[in-house]
C-alpha cells in the first residue's frame, strides 16, 4: 500500500471516530489523550429506599423529603393497609412490584429497585425488620429510638455486620449545621471546661390509644423524646457518662399513661466532673440545650425542631446557619447523607453504635427511675 493510500484510511478511521462521538450528543465528554473521541457521562444512580411503615414520619415528613434528595428516592412501601398501599401507590407513582405487605417483605430481596429499607415502625418492631432486611441483602436506616433493649440493638449490629450492608440511625440533628459546630465546640472549647449543662425535649401528647402510650410496643417518653436530650448532652461534651446520679418517673394523668412514664427526669455524671440535667414529657411542651463553661454559655433553643433551630452564646454571636430550612429538609439531607456514606463505603455520622450506646444508657435511667438507686456504667 503506497503512502497516500494509507493516510487516506487514517483520515476516513478518525473521522468516522469523530462522526460516532458525535452521535452520543450532550451527555457526552472528551477523553483527554483522545480530544476527537467522545465518552458517555456516567449518570449517578438515585438509589431506591422502601419506607417500612406508613405512619405520621413516613407520610409527613420522609416521604415529602424524598421528593427533595439528589442521591435516593422513594422506590417502595411496606405496610399492612391496602388501603393506604393505594394511596401511596397513585400519590408517587409506585410500580406494583415495590409494593409490599409484612408476610411478602422477604421477597423485597429479589427487587433491584429497593438499595435501601428505611424502617419506620414502634421501636418494638425495629429489631425484627432490621434482620430481615438485612439478611436481603438491603442497606439499612432505622429511625429512633434504635430499639427497646441493647440486645436488640447488638442483634441488628451483627445483622448487618455479617451480611455487609450498613445500619444508619435516624439521628436528624447530628446533620444540621448548628448542632455540627455544637459538637466542635467540645472539642475547641473556647469558653473554657465544660463546668454543667441542661437539656429538655418534650411536647404534649393527649392521645390515648397510641403505641407511645403502649409498654410492650416500647412506649413511655423516655425511648421516644428522651433519646433527644441524652443524646445531645453525650454530643455536647464529646463524652460518655460514667454513671446516672439521679432519675424520677412520674405522670400527671394516669389514665393515659397507665403502663408508661408521661415524664422522666435524670441526671448524667461525666468524667471531669460535669453533670448533665435532662427533663423529657409528653405532658410538657420544652425544646432547649445549654452548656454553661468557666468563661461563657452557648445554647440552642430550639434544639432538636424539624427546622428553626436558634444557637446562641453568652457574648452575643448568632448562629442560626440552618434557620431557614423549611421542613422537611433536614431529613432530606439525612438521607441523602446516608446513602452517599453508603454508596462510597465511608463512616456514617450515626451509625447503629451510636444507638446502641444511647439505650444502653436509658437502661440504666430506668433501672435507676425503678431503684431510687446511682446506677454506673
Amino acid at each position: 500500500m503506497h503512502s497516500k493510500e494509507r493516510n487516506y484510511f487514517r483520515t476516513m478511521k478518525r473521522r468516522n471516530f469523530i462522526l460516532a462521538g458525535s452521535a452520543l450528543g450532550a451527555g457526552a465528554f472528551f477523553a483527554p489523550d483522545f480530544p476527537w473521541i467522545r465518552v458517555p457521562k456516567k449518570i449517578d444512580r438515585k438509589w431506591g429506599i422502601a419506607l417500612v411503615g406508613l405512619g405520621y414520619y413516613s407520610t409527613d415528613l420522609l416521604a415529602p423529603a424524598l421528593q427533595m434528595t439528589k442521591h435516593c428516592q422513594l422506590k417502595g412501601i411496606v405496610t399492612g393497609s391496602p388501603d393506604k398501599a393505594r394511596q401511596w401507590q397513585m400519590k408517587y407513582n409506585l410500580d406494583d412490584k415495590n409494593i409490599y405487605n409484612y408476610q411478602s417483605f422477604d421477597q423485597i430481596a429479589n427487587n433491584p429497585d429497593i438499595d435501601v429499607i428505611y424502617v419506620v415502625l414502634p421501636p418494638s418492631m425495629h429489631e425484627e425488620y432490621v434482620v430481615r432486611a438485612a439478611k436481603a441483602g438491603k442497606q439499612v436506616m432505622c429511625e429512633k429510638p434504635m430499639a427497646v433493649h441493647a440486645s436488640e440493638c447488638q442483634n441488628m449490629i451483627d445483622a448487618c455486620t455479617s451480611n455487609k450492608v450498613s445500619l444508619a440511625i435516624g439521628y436528624r440533628m447530628h446533620h444540621e449545621a448548628n448542632t455540627k459546630d455544637i459538637m466542635q465546640l467540645a472539642i475547641s472549647r473556647p469558653y473554657g471546661k465544660i463546668k454543667q449543662l441542661s437539656a429538655q425535649a418534650g411536647y404534649v401528647d393527649n392521645r390515648t390509644t397510641h403505641w407511645k402510650q403502649v409498654k410492650a410496643l416500647g412506649g413511655g417518653c423516655m425511648l421516644d423524646m428522651g433519646v433527644y436530650p441524652l443524646n445531645a448532652v453525650r454530643y455536647a461534651t464529646g463524652l460518655e457518662p460514667i454513671a446516672v446520679h439521679k432519675a424520677v418517673a412520674s405522670t400527671t394523668r394516669p389514665e393515659i399513661y397507665k403502663e408508661v412514664e408521661e415524664t422522666m427526669n435524670f441526671d448524667l455524671e461525666f468524667p471531669g466532673g460535669i453533670m448533665a440535667s435532662c427533663k423529657t414529657s409528653f405532658g410538657e411542651n420544652m425544646n432547649t440545650l445549654q452548656v454553661d463553661c468557666e468563661n461563657g454559655w452557648y445554647k440552642m433553643n430550639p434544639f432538636q425542631g424539624y427546622s428553626g433551630n436558634q444557637f446562641t452564646t453568652s457574648d452575643g454571636k448568632l448562629n442560626n446557619k440552618d434557620i431557614q430550612l423549611k421542613t422537611p429538609y433536614l431529613q432530606a439531607r439525612q438521607m441523602d447523607g446516608d446513602v452517599l456514606a453508603m454508596k462510597n463505603k465511608t463512616s456514617l455520622i450515626a451509625p447503629g453504635e451510636e444507638g446502641l450506646k444511647d439505650i444502653m444508657i436509658v437502661e440504666a435511667i430506668k433501672k435507676s427511675a425503678a431503684t431510687g438507686q446511682r446506677v454506673t456504667f
